[in-house]
């Protein structure tokens, strides 16, 4: 990977303006920001004042306000990772936020305080989550969108014919848009672009994986589950494989997304909070909004619904199987398969029950494949929209042996597989194709659950491991104490970047002042007490054992009651989002 500056623009700051001046060759146009009236105008580059000070950026993604005013926010490092049919692909690696006023002085200690917080917040989505950007390609639509476009779309700058789904900047872009493209660049939120050169029978193609992630529903996974009124589903990822080779293009899309009707499953301090389905909503309004969509962006849907079919999770899978039945609609086709069940015991293999079962189906949707000639000989008529409850680790592992499927056959069309051949049998190839699909659940699951994914070590190496159960038990503790503890800031920080949240310019307190009241700071101390008393008269034996046993029967009640007290009101305890109420589920 090279590192480099990849300077794109060159931005000069004076006390009043900023001036943003793309560094192509014949470039005239300067973009020029009032740093008091916030207005943006077109200038040329004599107007930019010598005593400017000058530095180089490698593009804008856009402008936020803050308590302080205006934040002006631009990527300082990019990394080449990559190319997609020529176009290079960068990863935004460093980012600045520049605030167009010059001080904080004009702040109280409050306001100040409350300033850091978002500072801090858009921070943690910005290096949290995998930014790529290609300034002279549509990385949000797939092969296939792009193929069926008309003369208008083909004008129109990158940012207006974006699949607004996948542009996480989109709101950050608001007032530049209106600006002509100078140096903005629009940041499709793919999680993952990975691109390698392969080689099977020393014939070398491109495999290419792209994940996209929906900005309309995004959150954390405890606080944003199910679909919001307008249909959007949470922690929605469009995947694409593309394979290239001598001029011929294959794409295969795959889907997930939660469940699509209201449930919600607040974290509550206990490892696996109970899921709720909401009784007082509408959900096959909700429901067919999601479907109506899908259906016409994606063609016929196959519903793979992988979550338990006992304990906790059984509500939901027979609510999802009544709704999909009550919508009677013949593109929609509903599979449920009890991954944890059928694969108890590390039994892996019988995952190949379900490829099986649904291959039929697959051959039926096809994929979209482009001969050397750029004529269509092959378009994809449907999708799997795999879930389960997270749409991470089980639905990854599904995703992949669908797209190994979908891989053999297009392969085998291009010529680089002979008759007969199995790509399980490339040792090389398989081992990158694991791999990138590992990487893919992590990319992921870093956004969504807040650590790397688990089961990869089946992804990874085809066997499930004592090892990798291990590493998933880390992972799940992890995820544990984040989901808790941290995840409300999280899912802060993601509603204020996109805008679900925005701050205003009155100097009114923010939702960031809510204070706790006094049972969340006693009762952690008195539990904390009581056990250490409890241990401490087990160490230093009273003058009779039975008043040894006494004072430990006390303290050891003591503890365990403030202990119940905090379980009962788990719910109170745990870091939740204070800047976007989302719906309250009964």
């Amino acid at each position: 990977m090279q590192w480099h500056h990849g300077q794109s623009a060159n931005m000069h700051t004076t006390p009043e303006k900023f001036f943003i001046e793309a560094c192509d060759e014949g470039a005239d146009a300067v973009l020029a920001i009032d740093r008091v009236s916030n207005e943006m105008t077109l200038t040329g580059k004599k107007d930019v004042p010598p005593s400017a000070v000058t530095r180089p950026i490698c593009g804008i993604m856009g402008t936020i306000r803050l308590v302080a005013g205006m934040y002006l926010i631009v990527i300082t490092r990019k990394r080449n990772v990559g190319s997609l049919l020529g176009h290079a692909v960068w990863k935004a690696v460093d980012f600045d936020m520049i605030s167009y006023k010059k001080t904080v002085l004009h702040l109280s200690e409050i306001q100040s305080q409350e300033n850091k917080t978002f500072l801090s917040m858009i921070n943690n989505v910005l290096t949290t989550d995998g930014f790529y950007f290609c300034t002279d390609y549509d990385l949000t639509h797939t092969l296939q969108r792009l193929a069926n476009t008309s003369p208008d779309f083909q004008e129109m700058s990158l940012l207006e014919r974006a699949d607004q789904r996948f542009v996480w900047n989109g709101n950050l872009l608001r007032d530049l848009a209106a600006q002509p493209e100078v140096t903005h660049v629009t940041v499709a939120m793919v999680h993952l672009f990975f691109n390698h050169p392969c080689r099977i029978n020393g014939k070398i193609f491109e495999w290419i994986l792209i994940s996209r992630r929906s900005c309309f529903r995004a959150g954390v996974r405890y606080y944003v589950r199910g679909i919001d009124s307008e249909g959007h589903a949470a922690n929605f990822v469009e995947t694409e494989q593309l394979v290239l080779y001598e001029g011929t293009k294959a794409s295969f899309v795959q889907t997930r997304g939660s469940m699509p009707f209201y449930w919600s499953q607040r974290p509550n301090l206990k490892y696996k909070p109970k899921p709720i389905i909401s009784k007082t909503t509408n959900h096959l309004d909700g429901f067919q909004r999601h479907f109506d969509s899908q259906l016409l962006i994606y063609g016929k849907q196959t519903i793979l619904n992988l979550v338990n079919q006992k304990g906790s999770e059984k509500p939901l899978e027979q609510a999802f199987a009544k709704m999909v039945s009550g919508m009677n609609n013949g593109m929609l086709n509903y599979i449920a398969f009890d991954f944890h069940k059928e694969c108890s015991r590390m039994r892996w293999d019988r995952l190949q029950i379900l490829v099986d079962s649904v291959a039929e189906t697959q051959d039926e949707y096809s994929y979209f494949m482009v001969n050397s000639e750029d004529k269509t000989v092959a378009r994809q008529r449907g999708v799997f929209r795999s879930n389960c409850m997270d749409c991470l680790d089980r639905t990854n592992v599904i995703q992949s042996l669908l797209a190994r499927r979908s891989l053999q056959s297009q392969l085998q069309r291009m010529g680089v597989l002979n008759v007969g051949q199995r790509i399980e049998e490339q040792a090389e190839f398989e081992k990158i194709y694991k791999n990138a699909w590992a990487d893919n659940a992590n990319a992921c699951a870093v956004q969504y659950a807040g650590t790397g994914a688990l089961k990869t070590d089946f992804t990874r190496t085809g066997k499930r491991t004592r090892l990798g159960l291990l590493m998933d038990g880390w992972n799940s503790m992890i995820r544990y104490y984040k989901n808790n503890f941290s995840d409300g800031f999280r899912q802060d920080s993601i509603d204020l970047f996109l805008g679900n949240f925005a701050v205003d310019e009155s100097d009114g307190p923010t939702p960031l002042r809510v204070q706790k009241d006094w049972k969340f700071l006693t009762l952690p101390i008195i539990m904390l007490v009581a056990f250490s008393m409890c241990i401490v008269c087990l160490l230093m034996a009273g003058d009779t054992w039975t008043e040894t046993l006494a004072y430990v029967m006390f303290w050891g009640a003591a503890s365990a009651i403030t202990a119940t007290i905090i379980l009962f009101n788990g719910q109170d305890f745990v870091d939740a989002p204070k800047l976007v109420h989302k719906e309250k589920m009964d």
